[in-house]
């Protein structure tokens, strides 16, 4: 994640992050993106169902759940492991996590073994009732996705109506105390829509706005020819850093983040050269420690099927199932899978094309995926949009 709030307004500074490093403090969620420790963020997929037919789900979905999804006592199994190993997030998601019977269970359970957990969701199914069973379990963060304002919302969503509800999700969400948030995943068709939106959270007076890039990964593979070009690239996030300074000056308390695309920080990075250059060496120093792309790093996947994978998008690459080994032992082997994890933290050494020669590849290394699609997982990312000074000088 590229955090635009805490890089552009100075919220999160090298000294705040070494203190708690250094443990003078636990370390705040809002600082994970900083931290030194390489225990991974965890998305668990806990089931194929949902009751959306979103048109860029990385998993494809279904009205009806899969067969020998992870059973109750399998996924208390998998908490105790990732307790033990001190993953610092478990973000329960889906298809939609809320028709799982289980969820509340399996959620307290995280908590009681010392987990912080947050839940990824469409929002449509969060009424007064389960706002506050959502609030007593533990979650920590309620994020809904908005894919627009209502018509074109309604479409990627494949439901009518599932703007309205996923609304009245949002604002039940808050009335329970749960700290909310809006995920906006970007490309030609509602790209126009994201000032709209911008407006719909400050009125909703959300606490996190976090903009996804398109990976091209499930339905969202046949959405390639859907991104956004460079310059339009471009314009998003020139607005994005004009929003987060406005919220800023306004005194709105809204945190903004984009995430799968690394270009974002290094787009951020100059702004601020030009803009505050006092503050650019701890900036970098801050996308330093973040690392660019998070997969098979500080990020990784756990499946409806218990299969374990690099990240959330990228379901065709399986390391390992963690119902036949635990999933500490899984993400701790970089000798399996011909070494790939190894690789995959070691990103800079193995970039070939215009990332392994990018001048600033040790602060972004593009998303593996994206360059999978184009036949070679450590070529270039399709979707840079960043213009490299030393490359241009030569």
């Amino acid at each position: 994640m590229i955090g635009f709030t805490k890089l552009l307004c100075g919220t999160a500074t090298i000294s705040s992050v070494m203190r708690q490093r250094h443990g003078m403090s636990e370390m705040q969620a809002g600082l994970l993106q900083f931290s030194s420790d390489r225990s991974p963020v965890v998305v668990w997929n806990i089931t194929s169902q949902c009751n959306l037919k979103c048109r860029h789900c990385y998993i494809e979905a279904t009205e009806a759940a899969r067969d020998n999804e992870m059973t109750t006592a399998e996924g208390k199994a998998f908490i105790d492991d990732l307790a033990a190993a001190k993953v610092p997030v478990l973000m329960f998601s889906g298809g939609e996590p809320l028709v799982r019977p289980d969820i509340f269970e399996l959620a307290a359970y995280a908590v009681e073994k010392g987990l912080r957990i947050v839940l990824s969701t469409n929002g449509t199914l969060i009424d007064d009732f389960t706002a506050q069973l959502i609030k007593e379990a533990g979650f920590q963060y309620v994020g809904v996705s908005i894919d627009g304002c209502e018509k074109i919302h309604d479409e990627f969503r494949g439901e009518q109506g599932a703007f309205k509800a996923a609304i009245a999700g949002i604002r039940a969400a808050k009335a329970a105390g749960n700290r909310t948030g809006v995920r906006f995943t970007l490309n030609n068709i509602n790209k126009s829509d994201l000032p709209a939106v911008m407006d719909i959270i400050e009125q909703e007076k959300v606490d996190r706005f976090c903009m996804y890039h398109l990976v091209y990964a499930g339905r969202g593979s046949d959405m390639k020819n859907l991104d956004l070009s460079t310059e339009e690239k471009r314009e998003i996030c020139q607005f994005l850093i004009d929003k987060t300074l406005d919220f800023n000056r306004r005194g709105v308390d809204i945190e903004i983040l984009t995430t799968d695309n690394h270009a974002d920080g290094l787009y951020l990075l100059d702004y601020i050269k030009q803009t505050n250059p006092e503050r650019v060496d701890e900036v970098r120093q801050l996308l330093a420690l973040h690392g660019g792309c998070s997969a098979g790093d500080r990020m990784a996947d756990v499946d409806y099927l218990g299969n374990v994978h690099p990240c959330q998008f990228w379901s065709d690459l399986t390391l390992g199932n963690v119902r036949e080994r635990k999933f500490s032992e899984i993400w701790n082997d970089l000798e399996a899978n011909d070494g790939i994890l190894a690789r995959l933290r070691s990103k800079p050494e193995q970039l070939n094309s215009q990332c392994g020669q990018c001048s600033q590849n040790e602060l972004c290394g593009g998303c593996r995926i994206r360059a999978a699609v184009d036949g070679d997982i450590w070529g270039d990312d399709p979707a840079c949009f960043w213009q490299d000074p030393a490359k241009e000088a030569k």
